[in-house]
């Protein structure tokens, strides 16, 4: 990610150059459509994140942004599209708040 993260300041963030670097890296992109894929399963799979909040909203905000930059807006969009859909599936227990920072993201 580009921004600083709340939790940890200190945390390093993505220069210009490790994007460029990740984009082109094959095996960058697999290990991210793998780690993609996992968060997918879990996410659909389990319920307790499915309240009015939760720490995984934010969790969910920073996948959809680090996946718009470092893997492309359609796949950003999917993995919003599928987190959207188990949300509705539940009833939409998510509060709007949380669903415009899933929107910007």
């Amino acid at each position: 990610m580009r921004e600083r993260s709340g939790a940890q300041p200190n945390a390093p963030t993505l220069t210009d150059e490790d994007i460029e670097a990740i984009r082109e890296s094959l095996s960058a992109q697999a290990a991210l459509a793998a780690a993609t894929d996992r968060l997918a399963i879990f996410y659909y799979r389990n319920g307790h994140w499915l309240t009015a909040s939760d720490h995984n909203h934010l969790r969910i905000t920073r996948i959809i942004k680090s996946l718009r930059l470092l893997r492309g807006d359609e796949l950003a969009d999917a993995f919003r599209t599928l987190i959207l859909a188990r949300v509705e599936e539940a009833g939409s227990p998510i509060g709007k708040p949380t669903l415009g920072f899933w929107s910007r993201a």
